[in-house]
């Protein structure tokens, strides 16, 4: 149960970070022109690639000997999912799907920026639930139940 002292910081932490903060960047978009070939695209795309989602997930499974029973059943993940995450390798999970098993194998807020990264998602400081899972990733809150606390004290939907 997070205490009184948690979630006081937790909502000063959500009120200061939460601001919209809106950027004026005036850029001119690069299109890519006729000199371009695809082999020059290609090898830059393979050149920049990086790890699957699934392919970082077991990676950090493995790493810390865990099994997947064990990490899907703690982040709250049905079975047929986990499996289909292991099974398609281009599969994207939801934003908290990614959370929760970031969660559940206890990810630092570096490695769960990363996972989310792969699964094409990030953490914004404009969103409440986003400033939430940074807060209990920077207090090292991991466990689910006080995660959900923390984002039902302030009216969000749990994980």
């Amino acid at each position: 149960m997070l205490s009184e002292q948690i979630l006081k910081e937790l909502l000063d932490f959500v009120e200061a970070s939460g601001d919209l903060r809106v950027y004026d960047i005036h850029k001119e978009d690069t299109i890519l022109s006729d000199a371009v070939y695809a082999n020059e695209l290609e090898a830059f795309i393979e050149m920049h690639h990086s790890s699957s989602f699934s392919e970082r997930l077991f990676h950090h499974i493995d790493e810390r000997g865990l099994t997947d029973a064990s990490v899907y059943k703690k982040a709250g993940v049905d079975r047929k999912l986990f499996s289909k995450i292991r099974s398609l390798p281009d599969y994207k999970p939801s934003k908290r799907t990614v959370v929760a098993l970031c969660l559940s194998m206890k990810l630092s807020e570096e490695d769960t920026v990363e996972m989310l990264n792969a699964a094409g998602f990030s953490l914004s400081n404009n969103d409440r639930f986003d400033l939430v899972i940074q807060f209990c990733l920077e207090k090292e809150i991991h466990d689910m139940d006080e995660v959900n606390q923390a984002l039902y004290s302030l009216g969000l939907k749990p994980l």
